[in-house]
């Protein structure tokens, strides 16, 4: 049923929370909020930390769990290795990734940033619960702040700063052990410092842009630096399920007032308003009754308990993040007025002006279906991916050579990238019977998850080269079984 209740009126908003009107910073101190909603973001982001913290350092088999070596570049995600070779299934798992972020944003706005996103996590599981037990709620927050620098102030500003940066450090540590490695880390913590000055400074400047995101950007990073922040607005539609102010049933929002009953006309009014009836006047029309107030008993506790610093009240912003903490706030509100719960609620714009459930739209079925495709690709690419790949090239800047017995050479570079962690043993064999192998360099084993290198010639008779660049096939062997061909070129004297 279609509702006529028009929306709340909204202010011009020339500015974002985080600024004043002289466009300058202003710091936000958010209440602390209990309930059901926060409990459950809790359970999520202390599993979530717990599984930051201990990838690194889980190995399965000897081997590393997770492992992100852009140097090397060697990545190690669920305990499979993958090398450069392996680049287009890298692609195709962040787009994979990036779509499925999309869909999601579209059907459940954006619960990533509320729920899942590190920066979210450590701001508000972690630092500003820091910050809380070391000066105080909000309202000792801003006195602090306000107040002159006095020992007490400075002891606390300190200290708090001192643990910021201690746990930045320790999320720096962590963050370079998914990219070097446990054993690499132990040696850079562990060895003389001055054996490892790029490691040291590596770890440093993390430190310090973790300290610098936690302690002074916070909510910036969201609403200005982000980009999938300032992609919300375009993922978003009126089907899209977000943190909502049910506007309807709230507004005209306002102090509920004690019930009382209406007002007796006194004695004179009563006999003039009887001799008008028997004169045959029209009687008096009551006085008009003023609108009900909607449930909204305007406390702004959804807006202090914001860590972004919106009014959720004035629709779906750009700085909202889906942490549900205005629900929170408004639900236990409600609960003391006797109202029921979800004034703020998770719904739809459709669900809140028209009373619609959210259905499944055909932008969510294009999204799912693209998402479909690409997963599917990407676990065929991985299921047909060989252990061993092998890259033969003919040496660059180098021409055929004529050689004893009226035979004609050409030179090749070849490498071989054993993905698996057992060392297998690697033979080559062409095809073409009057070839011949001359290995300079030669392969017979492929170490465990390493790249080895070889060269060596290839060698044909002249009288059997009918063209300037003769096609051939290479099969390499491993455990004599034949796991790759590659094909390559010959090239020879023009007949």
């Amino acid at each position: 049923m279609e509702s006529n209740v028009v929306p709340p009126p909204q202010s011009f908003r020339d500015r974002v929370p985080i600024a004043d009107s002289k466009g300058e910073r202003r710091w936000l101190y958010p209440r602390a909020q209990s309930g059901r909603f926060t409990r459950w973001r809790t359970v999520v982001a202390w599993v979530l930390l717990a599984a930051l913290f201990a990838g690194p350092f889980i190995w399965v088999d000897g081997h590393p769990l997770f492992l992100f070596n852009v140097m090397e570049r060697k990545f190690i995600f669920f305990g499979a290795t993958f090398w450069p070779q392996d680049f287009h299934l890298v692609a195709i798992g962040l787009l994979t990734f990036i779509t499925f972020v999309a869909l999601f944003t579209v059907v459940y706005g954006r619960v990533w940033c509320g729920w899942a996103c590190p920066q979210t996590i450590f701001m508000e599981m972690v630092f500003r619960k820091i910050e809380h037990l070391i000066e105080g709620d909000y309202k000792a927050r801003q006195r602090l702040d306000a107040g002159p620098w006095t020992p007490e102030k400075v002891l606390k500003k300190g200290l708090k700063h001192s643990v910021f940066f201690l746990i930045s450090f320790i999320i720096s540590n962590t963050f370079l052990a998914y990219l070097i490695g446990r054993d690499e880390w132990l040696k850079l913590i562990t060895d003389n410092p001055a054996e490892h000055l790029a490691g040291l400074s590596a770890m440093l400047i993390f430190t310090a842009v973790f300290y610098l995101v936690f302690a002074k950007l916070r909510e910036i990073v969201c609403s200005t630096i982000c980009p999938y922040g300032r992609l919300q607005g375009v993922l978003l539609d009126k089907s899209s399920l977000v943190v909502a102010y049910d506007y309807i049933r709230g507004e005209p929002r306002g102090k509920k007032e004690r019930a009382t009953s209406p007002a007796q006309p006194d004695g004179w009014n009563a006999v003039e308003e009887a001799l008008k009836l028997k004169a045959g006047a029209a009687p008096t029309a009551p006085a008009s009754t003023p609108k009900a107030k909607g449930d909204c008993v305007d406390c702004k506790l959804c807006v202090q308990v914001c860590p972004m610093g919106i009014d959720i009240r004035n629709g779906t912003q750009l700085e909202c993040i889906n942490c549900t903490l205005c629900i929170d706030a408004c639900d236990q509100i409600m609960d003391k007025i006797e109202r029921p719960r979800g004034l703020i609620r998770i719904d739809s714009l459709n669900g809140i002006e028209k009373g619609k459930p959210t259905r499944f739209s055909g932008r969510m079925a294009a999204y799912t279906g693209v998402l479909l495709a690409l997963i599917g690709v990407l676990v065929y690419l991985m299921v047909s991916r060989t252990a061993l790949e092998v890259t033969v090239l003919r040496a660059p800047g180098q021409l055929y050579q004529r050689e004893a017995g009226n035979l004609v050479s050409n030179l090749y570079l070849v490498e071989l990238v054993n993905k698996s962690y057992d060392a297998r043993t690697v033979q080559f064999r062409i095809t073409n019977p009057d070839a011949k192998l001359r290995f300079v360099q030669p392969i017979t084993k492929a170490p465990a998850n390493e790249l080895a290198k070889g060269t060596f010639f290839i060698l044909l008779p002249e009288s059997s080269i009918q063209m300037a660049s003769t096609p051939l096939q290479i099969e390499v062997l491993s455990d004599g079984e034949v796991v790759d061909t590659i094909k390559t070129t010959f090239l020879g004297p023009m007949k």
